[in-house]
């Protein structure tokens, strides 16, 4: 999902006069930082299955009851009423400018999506893996590049946690603002990541793949997309 030049409309996601800080791109885009909401306090504890069995959506204050990753996904890829599309992803380490990680998503095609009908975790799951020293950087920048359907986008919103087998590690919070429709935005999200103690790195490194989060996109306080990944850190061993 991230980088490349920005199209017309770039970067339509706004907040008014409580925008984020903003730079010029060397494309003549806009590049939005987000850091995530510093004032979260975690809603009483919820189960996944609590949220299946109730009526009306899943809002962020649901969301941040959770205390264990989800088994599957809390909405359906229908509920994307807005075309939201990630197409580019990068991260870098915000102390030396290093890039960790770039990927860009292929244009779509009709065997996309037969695939999409027919497997429904196709797109909405992502699989990484970096080296032990990804555990010990301080301070993440995650760009990603997205657009919008026909539809505006009030208050874009996400919730991203991020798990160690059952053990909630971070919980990450970002507001997008509003988005206007039909537009190709960019942002980027600021990670500051806590300290982990060297046991806890150890055998996040020895797990590959139990490292796990759950990223939770909302429109107007209505979740709209939810996305999963897992990680290991063993790369290069």
């Amino acid at each position: 999902m991230s980088d490349a030049p920005v199209a017309d409309k770039s970067s339509g996601c706004g907040h008014g006069s409580a925008a984020p800080p903003r730079e010029r791109k060397p494309s003549g885009g806009v590049l939005k930082r987000l850091k995530s909401r510093r004032n979260q306090v975690d809603s009483r504890p919820v189960t996944e299955d609590d949220l299946r069995a109730q009526n009306g959506t899943v809002t962020p204050e649901d969301i941040l009851g959770l205390r264990l990753p989800t088994r599957g996904y809390l909405c359906k890829p229908e509920d994307n009423i807005y075309n939201i599309d990630f197409v580019r992803f990068k991260i870098r380490d915000l102390e030396t400018g290093t890039v960790l990680f770039e990927i860009a998503k292929p244009p779509h095609s009709e065997e996309d999506n037969e695939n999409r009908a027919s497997d429904g975790s196709a797109g909405r799951f992502a699989r990484y893996q970096f080296t032990t020293a990804f555990l010990r950087l301080m301070t993440v920048g995650a760009t990603v590049e997205f657009t919008v359907g026909n539809r505006p986008l009030n208050n874009f919103r996400m919730i991203e946690r991020h798990y160690f087998r059952d053990r909630l590690l971070k919980s990450f919070d970002f507001d997008f603002g509003f988005c206007i429709p039909n537009s190709r935005n960019t942002c980027e999200h600021i990670y500051e990541f806590p300290q982990l103690s060297e046991s806890l790195v150890r055998q996040m490194v020895d797990s590959p793949y139990e490292t796990r989060s759950d990223s939770f996109y909302f429109v107007e306080n209505r979740l709209v997309m939810h996305n999963k990944a897992d990680y290991a850190y063993n790369g290069g061993q």
